[in-house]
């Protein structure tokens, strides 16, 4: 019975985290969703960038900090191990939800884009970058990611494998394609306001020092094998010649 109520919470978590994130497409790209990043009636300007500012460092706090080893450690001395990442993400789509909720517009322009072919192609990036998000997931364990995996293993009586370290097609090339992806989505827009610009800038610093903690993680549970990656790899920006071998690929 343990087992299949961590089923049907796994599911409503992942259902929750599906709908987020493509909320989350339609927030930045002001598409179809009721409240987009620059839709709504614009306040103050001062109260809007400190209301903007507290909910994107809402989310940067959640975020880091339930991913860390440590805090794992004594949140699986409360919750199932086996639930722990389905709580995860869906605390982080309740953030979201709360950060799209009470975003407040700052619509004044920064730059727009009249020329059809370079706001085409702004557009295209835009959508590349989330096709490079998901995608990602899927090259590593998109259902482990968000949960469903550890859910399901406990169902079925199936012991979780020790991690073991990968680095798939587009991982070869840069460390974290997911973030990415993230930073191609925020920043390709034809036209930028100030509002999308401080979520811009926010979320690539929240991004920069989330790969460092992520990163001080990943070596301590990878040890050299992680550090041999980041000497290969590049973190963010594929660079021609760079790319991760795997050595036992290369002793073949």
């Amino acid at each position: 019975m343990a087992g299949f109520v961590a089923v049907i919470y796994g599911i409503i978590a992942y259902g929750f985290t599906l709908g987020a994130l493509l909320y989350l497409v339609g927030f930045v790209g002001n598409l179809i969703v009721p409240k987009s990043i620059d839709s709504g009636t614009a306040g103050p300007l001062l109260q809007s960038v400190i209301v903007d500012t507290m909910l994107i460092g809402l989310f940067a706090l959640q975020h880091s900090v339930m991913a860390r080893r440590g805090f794992k450690r004594w949140w699986t001395g409360i919750v199932p191990p086996s639930v722990e990442r389905s709580t995860y993400v869906l605390a982080t789509s309740f953030v979201l939800l709360t950060l799209y909720w009470q975003w407040q517009p700052i619509p004044a322009l920064v730059w727009i884009v009249h020329n059809p072919t370079a706001a085409g192609v702004l557009e295209g990036i835009f959508w590349l970058g989330w096709v490079v998000l998901v995608g990602s997931t899927f090259l590593l364990s998109h259902f482990e990611l968000f949960g469903l995996s550890q859910v399901f293993g406990r169902l079925f009586g199936k012991q979780p494998s020790d991690a073991q370290f990968r680095a798939p097609l587009l991982y070869r090339h840069v460390r974290h394609p997911i973030y990415l992806g993230v930073l191609l989505a925020v920043w390709a827009t034809p036209a930028m306001t100030v509002g999308h610009l401080l979520f811009s800038v926010a979320i690539t610093a929240y991004i920069l020092v989330g790969i460092q903690l992520e990163e001080r993680d990943l070596i301590q549970q990878f040890g050299d094998q992680y550090r041999r990656y980041r000497q290969h790899a590049p973190m963010l920006v594929p660079l021609p010649g760079r790319k991760f071998v795997d050595a036992k690929e290369a002793d073949v």
